[in-house]
């Protein structure tokens, strides 16, 4: 029989691991439902929560109000540089376009992601998170999203809900045509009752004005900018207009498809890669094309599922595989994008981190069969 030292060490370590355990991401946000469409106020319960139950790895912070007067918020990941120096940044927002369910989606499970992984104590998220401060908005046009939620007769609506100018009589632009990025040229409405409608002027529209703002006051510390809409299953890479070339165009190409190659492995989904007009159609004045011009080396769009068959009114059976292949083909870009700013700290492999985890298990198995045999004597 073991001595009475060793069983109170054993059961002072099995108390801890049990502890541990528990300190994952708190029972409200395990049980709520990744899997299904949430309105705006349950989306907001949620972020709420998620600050509260994570206070050393998350905070929120309203960076701007729609046009209805409704607050922007983000949820601002990150953790102290062990050197104290200043940490970079990476955006990731959602929801631009209202009827695009699928986006607020993945930016819910990406935080869950997120989350669980941190308190699983991922190596790898520690590393980037010590270096790289993650700022995402699940919803960014919230008056427009609330709008599609009123019922079938809005369910697509596409546009935010501000006012229609002098001699029109329909609500709401085109966020996502209303950015500083060669404005008003291409692939755009000047007619207000179109869903492409670019606005009066670059950034006329609170929401758009809430980015420009923020991301523009912080720009030396962005190194990526992600957007998620759906669908099409692409991924855009500046620019919209024709005729006009990122200086790092085969860079992002090679980033991207190295993405898409990750995504297919999951499910079989193909993700195209290219620019707008390439794969798309020319379009201006999005806010990947204005993150680009603006400086920040790595911008992409992410159209999620799926290629017509439901196109914007994906069921809901298909959020969890859809946001599982979305997930990856995003740490992948950031994986790359972590690696190509600290060559000298990179991130360790993932089979390196799944060792950890395997170890983990070993130890946690091998007390546990400890613990019953001793529960036997």
């Amino acid at each position: 029989m073991p001595s009475s030292g060793l069983l109170v060490f054993l059961l002072v370590l099995h108390a801890n691991l049990k502890f541990s355990l528990s300190l994952g991401v708190s029972e409200k946000l395990w049980n709520y439902n990744y899997t299904r469409y949430h309105p705006m106020d349950e989306i907001s319960s949620w972020m709420d929560s998620v600050v509260e139950q994570n206070p050393k790895l998350v905070t929120s912070l309203v960076y701007g109000q729609t046009f209805e007067k409704r607050d922007i918020k983000l949820l601002k990941f990150g953790l102290p540089d062990p050197g104290g120096l200043e940490k970079k940044a990476v955006w990731v927002d959602c929801g631009i376009h209202a009827r695009e369910w699928i986006a607020p989606a993945f930016c819910q499970w990406f935080v869950k992601e997120i989350l669980q992984s941190y308190n699983e104590s991922d190596v790898r998220l520690t590393k980037f998170l010590q270096k790289i401060d993650l700022y995402v908005t699940p919803v960014l046009n919230v008056d427009g999203y609330m709008f599609s939620w009123t019922n079938q007769s809005t369910r697509l609506w596409r546009k935010s809900r501000s006012l229609p100018p002098q001699g029109c009589t329909c609500h709401g632009v085109d966020l996502n045509r209303n950015f500083n990025a060669n404005w008003g040229t291409v692939g755009v409405s000047t007619d207000c009752c179109s869903n492409t409608y670019c606005g009066v002027s670059p950034a006329s529209e609170p929401e758009a004005k809430a980015v420009t703002d923020f991301v523009g006051t912080m720009v030396d510390q962005f190194l990526c900018y992600l957007t998620i809409h759906s669908s099409g299953q692409l991924i855009l890479l500046p620019y919209g207009h024709p005729q006009i070339t990122a200086p790092n165009y085969e860079e992002l190409v090679s980033v991207g498809k190295a993405a898409a190659s990750e995504m297919k492995k999951l499910y079989g989904m193909e993700y195209r890669v290219g620019t707008s007009p390439q794969i798309l159609y020319a379009n201006s004045g999005s806010s990947r094309d204005w993150a680009r011009l603006l400086g920040i080396p790595f911008s992409y769009t992410f159209e999620l599922r799926d290629k017509g068959e439901f196109g914007h009114l994906l069921p809901e059976d298909q959020i969890k595989p859809a946001c599982e292949e979305a997930y990856v083909g995003v740490t992948s870009i950031l994986s790359y994008v972590y690696d190509n700013n600290f060559p000298n700290d990179k991130l360790p492999t993932a089979a390196a981190t799944a060792c950890v985890h395997v170890t983990g298990l070993i130890v946690m198995t091998t007390l546990a069969t400890l613990l019953v045999t001793l529960g036997s004597v």
